[in-house]
C-alpha cells in the first residue's frame, strides 16, 4: 500500500476527533440532535484549522444509514463513502477554479433534483470568496431559499471579501486557531500510534511553527520524520526550521541584562553558525521577552509558562530588567523582525537589532536605574528626543494650513543627579518625588499617579483614592509597590487605600494635567504673539490651527 501522509490518514472523521473548535461542534451537535437545522452554514478561520472537515462530517451527519445524528456511526455504506471522497451527494466545488457564473448556474439547476442516495444534497464549497460577483448575484435566491433537500457548506479563509447579501443568508462560524499545546498534543497521541520515538523538545518546536494550523504542523511532522530517518530529535528538528534552542535566546538577553557588547556578538556568531532563520528567531526573542514582561508585571499569570523548564531562567532575567527595557526591547525585536528584508543580509539585520537593545534605552525611565548594570564603553543614547522649550507650530490660510519656521530651541539644560525623598509642610514624604526615586512605572505608575498622600500612620501611608480607581488597589500591586517604595524610604512601608471622591485634585496625575494645560495655553498664546506669525496673517489670511500646537518639553 502507498504510504498516506499524516495530514490525511488521521483527518477526523468524527465530531469528537477534532482539535479544538468546540464552539462550532456545540452548535452543530444540538442542531442535529434537535433537528433545528439552517439551510446555510459558513465556515471561515486560517488554513488547516478544520473548515472542510467539519463540513464533511456535517455532511455525513445529515445522510448516516443508521439516521441523523451528531455521531455517525462510520461504518455503514454512507460514511465510507464521504470518508473516501466518492459519495454521490455531497458534491465538492473549489471556487477558486470555478469561478464564473456558468459554474454556479450549473448548481442551481442540480439542486431542483432529489438527491440520488442519501436524505440531503450537500454542496461544499471551498474557498467561496473567490466566485465572481455575477456568480454570487445567480447563486443568490438558491441560497435564501433551497429546495429542503439541499443544504449549502460554504468554507472560506477570507471572509471580508464575502457580499453582505451571502454573509447574511448564512450561519457564520469562525474557526479559532490552534494553540501549540492543542498541536503539540495530538502530535504525541499520532506519534504515540505510529510508534515513533520523539523528544518534547522537538515537538514543541514543531507546534510554535506550525502557526495555529493542524494539517501545516502535520505536513512538517512528516518532513521532520523523513529528515531524521524515522525518528524526532529536537536538534534535527530546528536544523531543519533554521531555529535555535530557546537557551541561545536567553544566552542573548543575559549579555543584554550585563551591558556585554562583546559576549552579545559572541551569542550573534553561535547562533549564525546553525544557520537560522534569523526572523524566526527575533520571534522567539520577542516571545521570550513577552513572558518576561508577564513575570515582572502579572506575577503568577500562567501564560508566563511555557513548560521548556526555563522558568527559573526567566525569573532571574526579569529581576535584571527594568519594565520599560522590556517594552523597549520587544520593539525593537519586532521592528527588525519587519526590516530584515531591508538589510544587506540577515544576519547583519539581526546584528543591528541587538545592538539598538544595546545602546538605547527609554528617555523617561532615568528614575528607576537603581538595579540596572553599568553601560558599556559605548555611551547609551536617549530612546526620544531632548526637551525643549515650546516652539511655534502651525499657522495658515483658510485654503491650505502653512507652516512658519521653527526658532531655534536652546540647548537643554545638563541633568541633575536624582534628588532624594523630599518632605512636604507636615513632615510626610513628598509623593511626586517618592514615586520618581522608587522608579514606579507602568501598571504601578498609573495606580500612583492617581493616589494622593493623606497621612502617615507610623510604617503606614494612607493614600486616597477616587472611586473610579479604585480597581486599581489589588494584589499583588499594592504589594509591589509597598516593596519599591520601602527601598526608596530605606523602611519597611504598609499602604492602604481609602476611597476619598475629593482627591482629584491633589494627584501627580491631576498636577500633570494640569501643568499639560498651562503648557498647551502658554504655547497657544506664543504662536498668536510671534511676529512671522502675525505677518502671515496680515498678508495672507493665514490662521492657527490651534490642535497642531505642541509645546516641546516634558
Amino acid at each position: 500500500m502507498s504510504y498516506q501522509v499524516l495530514a490525511r490518514k488521521w483527518r477526523p472523521r468524527k465530531f469528537a476527533e477534532l482539535v479544538g473548535q468546540e464552539h462550532v461542534v456545540r452548535a452543530l451537535t444540538n442542531a442535529l440532535d434537535t433537528g433545528r437545522m439552517h439551510h446555510a452554514y459558513l465556515f471561515t478561520g486560517t488554513r488547516g484549522v478544520g473548515k472542510t472537515t467539519i463540513a464533511r462530517i456535517f455532511a455525513k451527519s445529515l445522510n448516516c444509514e443508521r439516521g441523523e445524528s451528531a455521531d455517525p456511526c462510520g461504518e455503514c455504506a454512507v460514511c465510507k463513502a464521504v470518508d473516501e471522497g466518492r459519495f454521490v451527494d455531497l458534491l465538492e466545488i473549489d471556487a477558486a477554479s470555478n469561478t464564473g457564473v456558468d459554474d454556479v448556474r450549473e448548481v442551481i439547476e442540480n439542486a431542483q433534483y432529489a438527491p440520488a442516495r442519501g436524505r440531503f444534497k450537500v454542496y461544499l464549497v471551498d474557498e467561496v470568496h473567490m466566485l465572481s460577483k455575477p456568480a454570487f448575484n445567480a447563486l443568490l435566491k438558491t441560497l435564501e431559499e433551497p429546495p429542503p433537500h439541499v443544504k449549502f457548506l460554504l468554507a472560506t479563509t477570507d471572509p471580508q471579501k464575502l457580499p453582505v447579501t451571502v454573509l447574511s443568508r448564512c450561519l457564520k462560524f469562525n474557526l479559532k486557531r490552534l494553540l501549540p499545546e492543542q498541536i503539540a498534543g495530538q502530535m504525541r497521541h499520532i506519534l504515540a500510534a505510529e510508534g515513533i520515538a520523539y523528544e518534547d523538545a522537538a515537538i514543541a518546536e514543531l507546534a510554535r511553527a506550525a502557526d495555529g494550523s493542524l494539517r501545516d504542523g502535520l505536513s512538517l511532522l512528516d518532513q521532520a520524520i523523513a529528515y531524521g530517518g524515522g525518528a524526532l530529535g529536537a536538534d534535527e528538528v530546528r536544523a531543519m526550521l533554521g531555529s535555535v534552542a530557546r537557551g541561545q535566546v536567553l544566552g542573548v538577553l543575559d549579555a543584554l541584562a550585563d551591558g556585554d557588547g562583546a559576549r552579545l556578538l559572541e551569542e550573534c556568531a553561535r547562533i549564525a553558525s546553525f544557520s537560522p532563520d534569523f526572523g524566526g528567531v527575533l520571534d522567539d526573542l520577542a516571545a521570550t521577552l513577552h513572558r518576561i514582561q508577564l513575570l515582572q508585571l502579572v506575577p503568577g499569570y500562567r501564560g508566563a509558562e511555557d513548560g521548556d523548564g526555563d522558568a527559573s531562567a526567566l525569573t532571574g532575567l526579569a529581576g535584571r530588567f527594568a519594565p520599560e527595557d522590556v517594552q523597549l526591547y520587544y520593539q525593537i525585536a519586532t521592528t527588525g523582525r519587519r526590516d530584515l528584508p531591508l538589510a544587506p543580509d540577515a544576519r547583519t539585520g539581526f546584528e543591528m537589532a541587538l545592538l539598538r537593545m544595546l545602546a538605547f534605552r527609554p528617555a523617561e525611565g532615568d528614575g528607576a536605574r537603581a538595579e540596572r548594570p553599568a553601560a558599556p564603553a559605548m555611551a547609551r543614547a536617549a530612546a526620544a528626543p531632548p526637551s525643549r522649550p515650546a516652539a511655534p507650530a502651525s499657522a495658515a490660510p483658510a485654503s491650505a494650513p502653512v507652516a512658519p519656521p521653527r526658532a531655534a530651541a536652546p540647548a537643554p539644560p545638563p541633568a541633575a543627579p536624582r534628588p532624594a525623598v523630599a518632605t512636604d509642610a507636615r513632615g510626610l514624604p513628598d509623593w511626586d518625588s517618592l514615586i520618581e526615586v522608587a522608579g514606579l512605572r507602568g501598571p504601578l505608575g498609573q495606580l500612583a499617579q492617581n493616589a494622593a498622600l493623606r497621612e502617615r500612620d507610623g510604617h503606614t501611608l494612607v493614600l486616597a483614592l477616587q472611586p473610579a480607581h479604585m480597581h486599581l488597589a489589588v494584589e499583588p500591586m499594592v504589594s509591589q509597590m509597598e516593596e519599591r517604595v520601602g527601598q526608596a524610604l530605606g523602611e519597611r512601608i504598609r499602604l492602604r487605600f481609602v476611597e476619598d471622591g475629593g482627591s482629584a485634585a491633589l494627584t501627580p496625575a491631576a498636577r500633570a494635567a494640569s501643568a499639560r494645560e498651562s503648557a498647551q495655553s502658554a504655547a497657544e498664546q506664543a504662536i498668536e504673539e510671534d511676529p512671522l506669525v502675525q505677518s502671515l496673517k496680515r498678508e495672507f489670511g493665514a490662521r492657527v490651527l490651534p490642535q497642531t500646537v505642541k509645546p516641546f518639553g516634558p
